[in-house]
């Protein structure tokens, strides 16, 4: 069953979580050095295992609680990497190291907005076959 909607969206999730990356950059130091998700190794991991569970996700369809379970950890883990993100924008220390933000610092909103969509798609499978299950 991996024509169903939410394959489309955890597959958009995987696309944006893992290809994106390495076309829009996170932000502009003070020296004008352009950084990229790929030149910091904990972004570059966070990205990448989004990514995987959102894959992994996708051909879990025959098990939607795990399925429905595994898009909840993925957005909760593209919380943890967007709170990075705020936390290196608004340096507590005072004096800032990034001068101008990269619209791939946004990536995890989109990412989270597709999880959700998925999410929503599979509680709906979820509520069809029991609804089903209730007529026998």
């Amino acid at each position: 069953m991996l024509q169903r909607i939410q394959s489309i969206y955890l597959l958009a999730a995987a696309g944006v979580s893992a290809g994106l990356i390495f076309v829009f950059h996170l932000w502009v130091t003070n020296n004008d050095v352009v950084v990229y998700a790929k030149d910091d190794i904990k972004y570059l991991a966070m990205f990448v295992a989004s990514a995987a569970l959102s894959l992994v996700t996708i051909f879990k369809y025959k098990n939607r609680k795990s399925q429905f379970m595994l898009g909840r950890l993925n957005i909760i883990l593209n919380f943890i990497l967007l709170g990075f993100f705020v936390y290196q924008s608004l340096n507590v220390s005072g004096e800032t190291n990034v001068s101008e933000k990269g619209i791939g610092m946004l990536l995890p909103i989109i990412s989270i907005v597709f999880l959700a969509l998925a999410n929503k798609a599979i509680k709906k499978d979820e509520d069809l076959v029991k609804s089903v299950d209730r007529l026998r």
